[in-house]
C-alpha cells in the first residue's frame, strides 16, 4: 500500500493543497496541486543511466490541459485534444525555465516532466498551480534536484501589488487601465529563477517591487513543499557528479591560447570558424583514450566559458570590443516593400529582422477556445526564425516552442500601446521574419514591429524598443552586467534578461537565470542600464520614422463603423443574408455586424464604403415627417398612387393629394416608373405612411407654402 500524504495552506485568497501518494504511483514523483477547485497533475519520470554519447540535459516539459477539466468537449472533427495549443507551450516553458537551471551540473540522465490539469474553476490559471506541483513532484522524486521553487503571479491596481489575482481580471487588463500588470515570477527561497510580464508602462522601480512581492509571497509554498518532502520524498538518486579536471587542465594547455584569439575577432561567422579551427587544435592533441571522454565537450565548453567571463569580468571589455553598456550600431528602415500595409527593417549590429504589418477586418480575428472559455483577439505576432539567420543549413519546419515564445515576449511587449478596438477596428498582424541572429532577435522584433506598425498608420500610443541584458556572476561575487548581449554572451553567461517599453515606462520584462539566481542589488543595476539602453534605441528607431504615418497604404482596407438598433441587424442581414449580400454585392465593400449594432464597412475604395453605408442607412433610418424626398412611383390605384421615398419604404399619396387641382384619376397625374417629389405628411392610425405631392413644387422640390 502506498501512504497518501496531504499538506495545506492559507494562500492568497484561497486554500492550496498538495497531495501525493494517490495517484501515478510508478512514477518517480507524482503530486496533485489544488487552488480552490483548479486541480492539477505533475507527474516526474528520470532514467536512472545516462544515455552514451549525450553532451547536454534531456530534460522536457510538457503541460497539458484537458477540456473536461472545465466540464467541455473539444471543437473540430475528432472531439480530442490534439496538438498543443499556444496556452500549452507557452506553459511548458514557463515551468521549465526555473526548474533546467537547478539539476545537479553534470546530470544527463533522460527526465521528463508532464503537467496535466485535471479541474479547472475557472477563476484561478492553473499554470502556476502545475508550475508548483511539478517543483513537489521534483523534490519528492529523488532526482537530483536542488529545489524546490515555487511560482506566484503578481497584479498592480491603484498603487497595490494582489496576488494571483483571478483569470477574468488578467483577460481584462487591456480594457481596464487600473491594472496595469500581469506579472508570473518563480524561484527558490534565497533567490529569483524566472520572470514573465505584460505591463502598461510600469516604472523600473514598480517592476522591481512586483519581483520582490511575488519572491516574498511565494516562500509560504516552498515551506510547504519541504515539508511535504520530509514525509513522502524517496531516497536521493545516487550521482556523482563527473570529475574532469585533468582533462580540463590539458584542453587548457593545448587551447587556451587559440580560444582567446577566437574570441577576439569581432565578425561572428569569421569567429565561429576560429573557435571552430581551436576545438580541432585541441582534440589534435588528446590521445584516443581522452577523445573518446564523454566529458571532453563539457571541458571545452568550459574553456570557452572561462576566456568570455573572464576577459569581461578583469578589463571590462566584451567579445565585439565594446564595454558593458554600449549597443551595437542600429539602422532602422521602413516602406521597404511596395503592396504591404506596412514594413520595417530592424538591424542592430549582425541581428536584424523585417516585421510586416498586415491590416484586416473582425473576420480576420482569432478565435481562441480555452479551457474558460472562447474569446476573439485582434492582434496577432508571429515570429520565425529560419536556420539560415545563423548561416546553417537546418530542418525547415512550422513555429517550435521557441518560436512560439519569442512571439508572444514580442506580443506582450506592445499590447500596452495598441489603439483600442473602438477607436481603431482592425485586426492587426505582424510577422516577424529574422533574417539575421546575433542575440535577442526577439527585441528587435519589438522594435520593427514598432515601426512597421507606425508605417501601416497605426495609431500607436508610443513607440516601443526592447534591449536584451547579460550577466557574469562569479563565485566570489563579482558580477558584471551587460547591455544588448550577443549570441555568445547568452550562451556562456548566467542570465537572460529582456526588458521593452516606451519612453515612460516598461512593457514587458522576461528574465532566465542559469545560476542560482540573483540579488535585488544585480537586478536593480540590469534595470536601470535596460532604461539608458532602451532609451538609445528608442532614439536610434526614430531616425527612419519618428511618429506613425497619417494615410494608410493604397493597398490597405478602410474600415468606418456605424452604429444601427439592434432591432434593425435582423432587417440590415435579411432572410437567409439576402439583404447584405446585396449591399457587398452591389456595393463592393465588406461588411461586418456585431451583436450590439455595430456596423463595420471595410474597402481600399472610399465609394464603395459610402454606397454600402447609404443603402444601410436606407434599411435602419426612419423616415422624417415634414421632410421633402424624391420618389419613384411604384405601383397605381383607383384611390392614389405608391411611391417609393426612402430606401425600400412606400408610401400612399391618395389622389387628393396629388395637385391642388381637382384630379379624376391617378394616372392623369402620374406614370409608373416616374420620379415624383413628395413630402411626409405623417402616419394613419394603423402606420401607413401619407404623402402629398401638392405641397411640393415638382420642379424646384421647394415646399408650396399655403398662402401662395
Amino acid at each position: 500500500m502506498f501512504d497518501i500524504v496531504t499538506k495545506s495552506i492559507e494562500w492568497g485568497h484561497d486554500t492550496l493543497t498538495l497531495e501525493t501518494g494517490k495517484m501515478a504511483r510508478q512514477a518517480d514523483g507524482a503530486v496533485v496541486a489544488t487552488y480552490g477547485e483548479t486541480s492539477v497533475l505533475a507527474t516526474v519520470v528520470y532514467e536512472k543511466q545516462p544515455k552514451p554519447g549525450l553532451d547536454f540535459f534531456p530534460l522536457s516539459v510538457h503541460y497539458q490541459e484537458k477540456y473536461y477539466a472545465a466540464g467541455k468537449i473539444p471543437g473540430g472533427f475528432f472531439k480530442r485534444e490534439a496538438r498543443p495549443t499556444e496556452k500549452e507551450t507557452l506553459t511548458s516553458r514557463l515551468i521549465d525555465r526555473p526548474i533546467r537551471p537547478l539539476f545537479v551540473d553534470g546530470f544527463k540522465h533522460e527526465t521528463q516532466v508532464i503537467i496535466t490539469v485535471l479541474s479547472h474553476d475557472l477563476e484561478n490559471d492553473p499554470d502556476i498551480v502545475g508550475m508548483i506541483a511539478a517543483s513537489a513532484a521534483l523534490t519528492i522524486s529523488g532526482a537530483p534536484f536542488r529545489g524546490p521553487i515555487a511560482g506566484a503571479r503578481v497584479g498592480f491596481v491603484d498603487g497595490d501589488y494582489i496576488l494571483n489575482p483571478a483569470v477574468d481580471d488578467m483577460d481584462k487588463l487591456r480594457e481596464n487601465p487600473e491594472q496595469r500588470l500581469d506579472l508570473i515570477v518563480a524561484g527558490t527561497k534565497d533567490a529569483v529563477m524566472m520572470v514573465e510580464s505584460e505591463a502598461y508602462e510600469l516604472s523600473e522601480a514598480e517592476m522591481l517591487g512586483a519581483v520582490k512581492f511575488g519572491h516574498d509571497q511565494m516562500q509560504p509554498v516552498i515551506d510547504m513543499i519541504v515539508d511535504l518532502a520530509k514525509d513522502a520524498a524517496k531516497e536521493p538518486y545516487d550521482f556523482q557528479a563527473p570529475d574532469y579536471a585533468d582533462l580540463y587542465t590539458k584542453v587548457c594547455s593545448l587551447g587556451e591560447d587559440a580560444m582567446r584569439k577566437a574570441f577576439a575577432i569581432t565578425d561572428k561567422q569569421e569567429r565561429t570558424a576560429a573557435i571552430s579551427t581551436a576545438r580541432e587544435t585541441i582534440k589534435a592533441g588528446l590521445s584516443e583514450e581522452e577523445l573518446e571522454d564523454k566529458n571532453l565537450g563539457s571541458a571545452i565548453k568550459k574553456l570557452e566559458s572561462s576566456v568570455v567571463r573572464g576577459d569581461i569580468i578583469n578589463t571590462g571589455k566584451r567579445i565585439d570590443g565594446r564595454d558593458l553598456t554600449t549597443v551595437r550600431p542600429i539602422v532602422s528602415e521602413v516602406g521597404l516593400l511596395p503592396r504591404t500595409h506596412g514594413s520595417a527593417l530592424f538591424t542592430r549590429g549582425e541581428t536584424q529582422g523585417l516585421v510586416v504589418t498586415t491590416l484586416g477586418t473582425g473576420d480576420d480575428e482569432q478565435i481562441i477556445d480555452a479551457l474558460h472559455g472562447e474569446s476573439r483577439s485582434n492582434f496577432l505576432l508571429h515570429y520565425n526564425f529560419p536556420p539560415y539567420s545563423v548561416g546553417e543549413a537546418g530542418r525547415f519546419m512550422g513555429p517550435g516552442r521557441r518560436e512560439i515564445g519569442h512571439g508572444k515576449l514580442a506580443w506582450r511587449a506592445l499590447q500596452a500601446v495598441l489603439p483600442a478596438a473602438t477607436d481603431f477596428p482592425y485586426t492587426i498582424r505582424l510577422v516577424s521574419e529574422i533574417t539575421e541572429s546575433n542575440g535577442s532577435s526577439s527585441m528587435a522584433t519589438v522594435c520593427g514591429a514598432s515601426l512597421s506598425m507606425m508605417d501601416a498608420a497605426v495609431p500607436l500610443k508610443a513607440p516601443v524598443a526592447g534591449v536584451a541584458m547579460g550577466l557574469i556572476l562569479e563565485d566570489d561575487g563579482k558580477f558584471a552586467v551587460l547591455t544588448d548581449i550577443l549570441g555568445d554572451e547568452d550562451h556562456l553567461g548566467d542570465m537572460d534578461f529582456k526588458v521593452a517599453g516606451t519612453e515612460a515606462g516598461i512593457t514587458s520584462l522576461q528574465m532566465d537565470i542559469k545560476v542560482a539566481g540573483i540579488t535585488p542589488q544585480i537586478m536593480e543595476q540590469a534595470l536601470a542600464q535596460a532604461k539608458d539602453g532602451r532609451l538609445h534605441i528608442l532614439g536610434e528607431m526614430a531616425n527612419a520614422l519618428s511618429e506613425g504615418r497619417q494615410e494608410f497604404s493604397t493597398h490597405a482596407p478602410r474600415i468606418e463603423t456605424m452604429q444601427v438598433p439592434t432591432d434593425k441587424i435582423r432587417e440590415v442581414i435579411g432572410s437567409g443574408g439576402k439583404v447584405i449580400r446585396e449591399i457587398v454585392e452591389t456595393s463592393g465593400a465588406k461588411v461586418d455586424i456585431n451583436d450590439d449594432g455595430t456596423i463595420k464597412i471595410a474597402s481600399p475604395n472610399g465609394e464603395a464604403i459610402e454606397k454600402a453605408r447609404a443603402m444601410i442607412h436606407s434599411i435602419v433610418a426612419e423616415p422624417e415627417i415634414g421632410q421633402i424626398y424624391t420618389g419613384k412611383v411604384v405601383k397605381i390605384m383607383d384611390f392614389g398612387a405608391f411611391v417609393n421615398f426612402f430606401g425600400k419604404r412606400d408610401g400612399l399619396v391618395h389622389v387628393s393629394q396629388m395637385s391642388s387641382e381637382r384630379v379624376g384619376h391617378p394616372k392623369d397625374v402620374v406614370q409608373e416608373g416616374q420620379d415624383v417629389k413628395v413630402k411626409l405628411m405623417g402616419f394613419d392610425d394603423r402606420g401607413k405612411v401619407r404623402l402629398s405631392m401638392k405641397v411640393v413644387n415638382q420642379e424646384t422640390g421647394e415646399e408650396i407654402k399655403e398662402d401662395a
